[in-house]
Order: structure tokens, then C-alpha cells, then sequence
């Protein structure tokens, strides 16, 4: 009998966004803007650090150069450009590279850029938290100095607070992200129009000229401080990472509406007061905008406004990380939905304490947000590099700009990123090394996975055969009542557990179904393009099941909507046959080179087991063992 196919092209569905244009944008405050609009805490501060000399000479020249950095990087690049470069909808680096890389034939070195961009994001995810809370907690020092002691452990206490709720989800304190970081805003705005009203010969400093003129004349030492400049900006990659969250024009509405003027605002307020003498060496400028009696109450505000930076920051790692498993990249995590109705809203166990160590061991390492921020910029800086890369491989390849149009675009937003880059790491020794370190080790291990999962499956298919020929070999074989289920990642091939199976038992199922799941390179794959469902003749079939890179699989929910032949699948009289391959990394082939080979048998050993990554009911496996040799 010849094979025949029930199937439908495959088509990417946007996930729908639900509330008003003015809900969204609230939305969007609370979950996208955490960073970059904490970032006055700390960024004009250490910018006068790292600058050295009379600060009320620097100040001017640092303020310009802050808010060119937030004109060009964030408002141009990211919020004008880069949200353009969506995949159906969602952003972030991985998004991207699937979109530019994984469509087709793979192209090794997209991916690579891909991997090493989302680890170099994974170092940020644990700095972000740790310089957020040590930040907003040091303001402490000036009106209450017989705190100083205890900040270093009261930040170690909410930090972990915050990692141990993360298993709760944020469904409930999510509400309340959009109007606390409304009123986070709106503060610091009219904080910093107090203090350009005081001194308004600083709105000077939004000249260009000032910022240029600084690094002119200041050398070697001018041009390290655009790392700390930097800072102002470290949020930005938030703004195309959450696309799928909020949609690209609440974002924009939020960022040029609100976020933009108001940071602008304190930005300038601070210069305003360094310019005027009235910051003392070492003192934080933020905390100085307002009269004494606000400085504790304004050190709260700033504390919950952190500690939303940070969880937004955490559930960002969180989606990122479900991605990486959904590309091939990561192997399978145990991922928990939170939430029924927020897509966005999950728990991932090992990632999530992981983090806190990480972080917490940050925090008690460099003791203060000034030793961090040495650390901070590297990996976000690299990582924005790398989307400038690949959003020239869009412009050429699939906007289809001219070669003179994409250079003159991408090419001055390349120079930007590499002075970042640069100047970021000429702090490598004081602190830089370490989200190197982090990413180097998350690239390593993404890298090995990848490439381990290909020489596997490549050994995999020596061990098989053909799956037509198996079909018309098994006409004399006993079949036994009910459906049994295979899971394999290839069509054409015999899957290993029905191999073995047929080996063992010398017997068939009345209905045979080889079952493959499929991430596409899309976040979503809308309902009618769920399912195909092949006849192979001879009773056994082939069900392909497709989901986007933003879903998590659940296979017997969707085998109950359709069909193989004539009859529904019943899960009672269903069993779902599973090899449990066991990898020998110290077998006599090297597909893989010796460092890789370990790491991938090792990560192997211990990713969640399939049948809770596809939700399938425990007790309608049967687990047939294979062995493979890298």
C-alpha cells in the first residue's frame, strides 16, 4: 500500500496578545524597562569614579555622552532597528538566529554567534541582581551611616528571598510590576527637573559636542569611562528580548512616552549637582536629588524598583533557557508553567538556583556595586556586538538592503558597540574576567550538546534501517491488540526500540505509530498545523507533531484530537515504546573531540527524562535500552 499523507504547511502563529494599547504599556514598565531604568543608581556615579580628576569638569562632558548612548544604542538601534528583525513576533538573540540561521540548511557559524550572544546573557542575568540590590541598599550610607555593615548581608538575604519565591511565579506580584515602576519613573523624573531647574546651564551637555570634546582631551583615561557610560544602556537588549510579551508598539509607546524623558531627566538632575559642587567625593549623586527626609524612602522605592530589574531579569534567563532546549542547544530541563494563562510566566529548577549561587557569590566576592560595575558591561556590550552582526545579515538577506545601505546603517552602530566593547574590557582584570568566564563555560556547554546530539544521532542511524523495508519484512510477524507508540527524531528509519522490540518479543502492535516532535524555527505553530499524520500501509504510520521554539510539547493532548486510520488513539490501550540510550564516551569511536565526547555523555546522564518533558503518562511507557559509542 502506498504511503499517503493528511498534512498542512507549516505556518508560524503569532501568540496573541491580549489588553489594551494603555495595559500593555503598563505591562511593559514593569517587565521590560527593570534594568535600564535602574541604571541612574549607579551609572553616572561610576562614571565619575572611573574618571578620576575634578568631577564637575567631567560631568557635563559624561552627561552628554549618557544621553547619546541612550539616543543611539537604545532609541535607534534597538526600539527603531533591531524590533523590527522579529521572529513571528518574538525577539532576543536566539529568536534571531533561528530565524537567520536554522531556516534551511543550518549555517554553523549564525548558530555559533547565537550561542555565544545567549551566553554571554546568562553572565548578565546573575550581575544584573547583584549591583541592582547593592545599589538601591548603599544609599543608606549617607542618612543612616551606622547601617553601612549590614548592607553586604541584608542584600544576601533578599537576594536569596527573591530566588526562593521564583518556584511561585509572578502572576500575582506581576500585577503590581507596571504601577510601582510607574511611580519609579514619574519620581525620578521630578527628582532630576528639581535639580536641572536649580542649575539649567547642564541641558548644555545634550549637545553632542560636549561628549566628543571629553573624550578628545581626556586620553586614555576618557576612553575607558565609556564602559561606565555603558551602564546606562545595559537594559536595552530587555527591549527586544520581551517583544513577545507586550508587542513591539507598546514598548516603543513606553520607551519614548516615559522612560526616555524621565531617565534623561535624573540623568541630567545628577550632572546638575556634580556640575554645582554639591556631590562629596564618593557620594551618590541619585541620592542627593531629593531633601534629606526623602532619601530614606527613596532608597525603599529604589529597593523594590531592583528587585523587579532583577526578576525580570531571572524570568528572561528562564524563557531564554527554554529556547536553547527547543533549538537543540540545551538539553532537556525540568520546565514548570506557572501560570495558566502566562506563556512567558515558567520555573526552571536548576537554572534558578544556579543563578543565586552565581549571584549571591558575586555579591559576596566584590562586596559593593562599585567593584561590580567593573564587571557588569562586558558580556551585555559583547552581546550587543553580536546582534549588530546578525541584524546586517538580516538587512542583506532577508529585507534585501543594498550592500551601501546595510553598511551605512550597520556599520556606524558596529564602531559604537566596539568602542563599548573595547572600553569595557580594560576592566577585564578588575572584575571583567568573570562573565567571560561564565559565558565561555555556557558557550562550551551549549556547543558540546549541540554537536553531541548531531554525532549521535549520526551513530544512531548505523544501528538501523530503512523504515520501508522493515515495514514490508514484518508480514509474518504476531500482532498483539492495541497502538504502540515510538518516538523517533527520524522518519525514514527504524526507530532503536522497535528494533529491539521485534528482536526480543518477535511481536507487533495492531496499529504502530513512529512518532516524531519537531521544534520549528518559529515561537509558535498555530493549531491546524499541529499535526500530520502519514499511512504507511500495514498498519503503521508515521505522526509528525510541530511546535515552536515558545512551547512546551504535550503529546497526549494532541494525539487525542486526531486520527490513524480510522480510529482515535485511547490512551489506556496506547503504550509509548522509548529507547533509553546510554552514551559510551569511552567506546573506541571519536566522532567528537575527547572534551566534548565527556561533556555531552555527562549532560546526557543528566537531562529530565523524556517522558516528563512530553508529558507522557508514566505508566504507558515501556523503556528499551540502546548503547552508543562517540
Amino acid at each position: 500500500m502506498a504511503a499517503s499523507t493528511t498534512t498542512l504547511p507549516v505556518a508560524a502563529a503569532r501568540h496573541p496578545i491580549a489588553g489594551s494599547l494603555g495595559t500593555l504599556m503598563v505591562g511593559a514598565l514593569g517587565v521590560v524597562y527593570g534594568d535600564i531604568g535602574t541604571s541612574p543608581l549607579y551609572t553616572l556615579k561610576t562614571a565619575l569614579e572611573w574618571a578620576g580628576g575634578s568631577a564637575a569638569e567631567a560631568a557635563d562632558g559624561m552627561l552628554s555622552l549618557i544621553i547619546w548612548t541612550l539616543i543611539i544604542t537604545t532609541s535607534i538601534k534597538y526600539v527603531g532597528i533591531v524590533m523590527r528583525a522579529d521572529n513571528e513576533g518574538e525577539g532576543g538573540i536566539l529568536a534571531l538566529m533561528a530565524r537567520l540561521a536554522l531556516k534551511g540548511r543550518e549555517r554553523r557559524g549564525l548558530v555559533l554567534i547565537g550561542i555565544l550572544g545567549a551566553a554571554l546573557l546568562y553572565g548578565d542575568g546573575a550581575i544584573t541582581p547583584a549591583i541592582s540590590v547593592l545599589s538601591a541598599l548603599e544609599g543608606l550610607k549617607l542618612p543612616l551611616p551606622a547601617v553601612t555593615p549590614y548592607i553586604l548581608p541584608l542584600a544576601v538575604v533578599i537576594l536569596v528571598g527573591l530566588f526562593g519565591l521564583q518556584h511561585k511565579g509572578t502572576a500575582v506580584i506581576g500585577r503590581l510590576f507596571g504601577p510601582v515602576m510607574i511611580v519609579w519613573f514619574l519620581s525620578i523624573g521630578l527628582l532630576g527637573l528639581l535639580g536641572v531647574a536649580a542649575h539649567p546651564s547642564i541641558l548644555f551637555a545634550f549637545d553632542p559636542r560636549h561628549g566628543l570634546r571629553y573624550l578628545a582631551t581626556h586620553g586614555f583615561a576618557g576612553f575607558t569611562v565609556l564602559g561606565a557610560v555603558f551602564l546606562s544602556a545595559t537594559g536595552a537588549e530587555a527591549l527586544y528580548a520581551d517583544m513577545g510579551h507586550f508587542g513591539a508598539r507598546p514598548i516603543r509607546l513606553s520607551w519614548y512616552g516615559i522612560v526616555l524623558p524621565m531617565l534623561l531627566l535624573n540623568y541630567a538632575g545628577q550632572a546638575a549637582l556634580v556640575t554645582a559642587g554639591e556631590v562629596p567625593e564618593g557620594g551618590n549623586p541619585f541620592f542627593l536629588l531629593g531633601a534629606a527626609w526623602l532619601q530614606v524612602p527613596l532608597v525603599g522605592l529604589s529597593t523594590v524598583a531592583t528587585i523587579i530589574a532583577s526578576q525580570s531579569i531571572i524570568s528572561g534567563v528562564f524563557s531564554m533557557t527554554r529556547q536553547a532546549i527547543h533549538l537543540g542547544l540545551c538539553p532537556r530541563l525540568n520546565v514548570t508553567q506557572t501560570s495558566a494563562t502566562g506563556y512567558g510566566q515558567i520555573y526552571v529548577g536548576l537554572v534558578n538556583w544556579l543563578l543565586m549561587f552565581f549571584t549571591i557569590g558575586l555579591a559576596l566576592s566584590f562586596g559593593s556595586s562599585d567593584n561590580l560595575a567593573a564587571a557588569f558591561g562586558v558580556a551585555v556590550s559583547l552581546t550587543m556586538l553580536l546582534t549588530t552582526l546578525l541584524m546586517y545579515k538580516m538587512m542583506r538577506e532577508q529585507w534585501h538592503w543594498t550592500l551601501p545601505l546595510a553598511l551605512a546603517v550597520a556599520g556606524p552602530l558596529a564602531v559604537v558597540d566596539s568602542s563599548f566593547v573595547t572600553a569595557n574590557l580594560t576592566k577585564v582584570m578588575e572584575g571583567g574576567w568573570v562573565p567571560l568566564l561564565a559565558a565561555a563555560l555556557m558557550f562550551l556547554l551549549m556547543d558540546a550538546w549541540r554537536s553531541g546530539r548531531i554525532a549521535m544521532a549520526h551513530e544512531l542511524d548505523r544501528e538501523t534501517m530503512p523504515l520501508d523495508q522493515f515495514i514490508k519484512s514484518m508480514t509474518n510477524e504476531v500482532k498483539v491488540p492495541g497502538t504502540a507508540i515510538y518516538l523517533s527524531r527520524r522518519a525514514a528509519v527504524v526507530p532503536v526500540a522497535m528494533l529491539h522490540n521485534v528482536k526480543h518479543y518477535h511481536v507487533l502492535h495492531m496499529r504502530n505509530v513512529i512518532l516524531s516532535v519537531e521544534t520549528e524555527q518559529v515561537p509558535r505553530v498555530g493549531p491546524g498545523q499541529r499535526v500530520s499524520v502519514t499511512d504507511l500501509g500495514s498498519d503503521f504510520y508515521h505522526v509528525l507533531l510541530r511546535y515552536g521554539f515558545m512551547e512546551h510539547p504535550d503529546i497526549p493532548a494532541v494525539l487525542e484530537t486526531c486520527l490513524c486510520g480510522t480510529e482515535p488513539f485511547d490512551m489506556m490501550q496506547t503504550s509509548f515504546f522509548l529507547s533509553r540510550v546510554s552514551v559510551d564516551d569511552a567506546g573506541p569511536q571519536r566522532r567528537l573531540n575527547p572534551l566534548f565526547r565527556h561533556l555531552f555523555a555527562w549532560m546526557h546522564r543528566n537531562e529530565t527524562d523524556a517522558t516528563e518533558f512530553f508529558r507522557i503518562p508514566r505508566n504507558r511507557i515501556v523503556e528499551l535500552g540502546a548503547r552508543v559509542e562517540m
